[in-house]
């Protein structure tokens, strides 16, 4: 198949880590200001090709260098993030700066405050260079459902990003910024972190603050990093972290403890999951699935497999808490604007609207009890491995699949490994996998324990390490 035109890694931060900028901020080889000018250059010139950003602060951003830069030349040291460009999903609150939710509801709407999310970034030195395209009210998978129109995916710009935190993968794939943030409901962190090829975390719910971000589901929705690496996204991660002591992680900025070599990994006991879903996965994905479990037995972890057929039930509970949950936060929109609505979104919202008070109750109950027997399971189990996604990118409006593993609906295929750890809070992270062959980007996800972030982050960096070196 003929690849379309891509702009992977095109930006001036491609293969450039967080800790390299922030090393050459402290040596003088580079100032906040330089790099914020790249990061804006950058957004100008490509951002509109792959369609990622839909504000642009750049007054904002070159104030915010600003400081950066005479705070540093001061003494005063925020941390790894100090002066480093970021991006901010556009349903996340940016006090003077447009948010619009990707939605004709929105249009124009400019926040008063920030989220708590954003304060925290502000607070650690992050320079916000802009907002980052999101799929209508973060309702959908794919990312190609927005008033400013669909993002595009780098790797090829015919195919979707996936959604809804598209813009933000599509611009840290394309290297134009390199960190981001977004959220996940459904996996809307995961599913365009695979489909570009970047890392993206789901963390905990509690760990990151909600307040300032519009919400679809208040039971599911999370705030997530999105970052070219491992250890980038985890320097993301610790800045937009509300309350440390919920997380396993205290005291001061500390490095992950990632092994020097890859065969020095801490022992760990990860389980294969196995269920009805992961026999419907593609050839490529299970390829990249495989590569990763060899790199993680290389990396000195035991490996087995984990059956768990509650993964096969998630599914149509989380459809029933989300639905219940979007449905009565746009009540009022369906009712009195629906023609503001991308048809879509409404036909969607319609059918939310179907989901009974007993549903949405007995929903819950079934929740909290396959929660718990899953939590059962991962008793002598320290981490999880399946597929992020089981197909590869779509093509952009493309709805309907052609059978492939018994997929017919290309928006349930991309949500179906994500779902079920959205719906039984466990942390999880996209790790890219390379697959000789493939035409788009492969990944895998890691799922650990609740509150364990920072050991599934660790092991994230392990198997990145060894999936590097071979």
């Amino acid at each position: 198949m003929k690849k379309a035109a891509s702009l992977r890694d095109a930006g001036p931060f491609q293969s450039v880590s967080v800790t390299d900028l922030a090393d050459n901020l402290r040596q003088g080889k580079v100032t906040s200001g330089e790099l914020t000018e790249r990061a804006l250059n950058a957004a100008r010139e490509f951002g509109p090709r792959i369609n990622c950003f839909v504000t642009l602060d750049e007054k904002g951003a070159r104030r915010a260098a600003e400081q950066a830069d005479a705070e540093l030349s001061s003494g005063c040291d925020r941390g790894p993030l100090h002066g480093v460009p970021v991006g901010v999903k556009d349903i996340i609150s940016t006090a003077g700066l447009m948010t619009g939710m990707g939605s004709k509801h929105f249009a124009g709407h400019v926040p008063n405050t920030d989220a708590a999310v954003v304060t925290s970034l502000r607070s650690a030195g992050a320079v916000i260079i802009g907002k980052t395209h999101a799929h209508e009210f973060a309702y959908g998978p794919t990312g190609d459902i927005a008033v400013t129109g669909p993002a595009l995916n780098p790797n090829d710009i015919s195919r979707v990003t996936g959604g809804s935190s598209s813009g933000s993968a599509a611009a840290v794939a394309a290297g134009l910024l390199p960190i981001a943030i977004g959220t996940d409901t459904a996996g809307s962190v995961r599913i365009p972190a695979s489909l570009c090829g970047v890392v993206g975390m789901r963390p905990t719910s509690g760990t990151v603050s909600p307040a300032g971000v519009f919400p679809l589901s208040r039971t599911l929705d999370v705030i997530g990093p999105m970052a070219g690496s491992v250890t980038d996204t985890a320097l993301l991660w610790r800045a937009m972290v509300s309350r440390p002591d919920h997380t396993g992680v205290t005291g001061p900025w500390l490095p992950l403890r990632v092994p020097n070599s890859p065969t020095q990994s801490p022992l760990l006991r990860v389980g294969e999951v196995k269920c009805a879903l992961t026999e419907r996965v593609s050839y490529h994905q299970i390829e990249a699935l495989q590569i990763a479990v060899s790199a993680l037995v290389d990396s000195g972890a035991v490996t087995v497999e984990v059956p768990i057929p509650e993964v096969d039930e998630c599914g149509r509970v989380h459809q029933a808490i989300q639905s219940a949950e979007a449905y009565a936060l746009h009540q009022d929109r369906v009712e009195s604007a629906p023609d503001l609505f991308d048809p879509e979104i409404l036909r969607q919202l319609r059918a939310a609207s179907e989901v009974s008070g007993w549903e949405y109750v007995l929903a819950m109950q079934t929740r909290d009890r396959l929660r718990e027997q899953v939590l059962a399971k991962l008793s002598s189990i320290d981490l999880l491995v399946m597929p992020t996604v089981p197909i590869e990118a779509p093509l952009i409006g493309q709805r309907e699949l052609q059978g492939e593993n018994g997929w017919t609906s290309t928006r349930e295929a991309l949500k179906s490994m994500t779902v079920p750890w959205s719906l039984l809070d466990l942390p999880a992270i996209n790790v890219p996998v390379v697959v000789n062959g493939a035409h788009m980007p492969c990944g895998v996800q890691l799922v650990g324990k609740p509150g364990c972030e920072r050991q599934l982050l660790a092991a994230a960096a392990a198997l990145e390490l060894r999936l590097e070196t071979g």
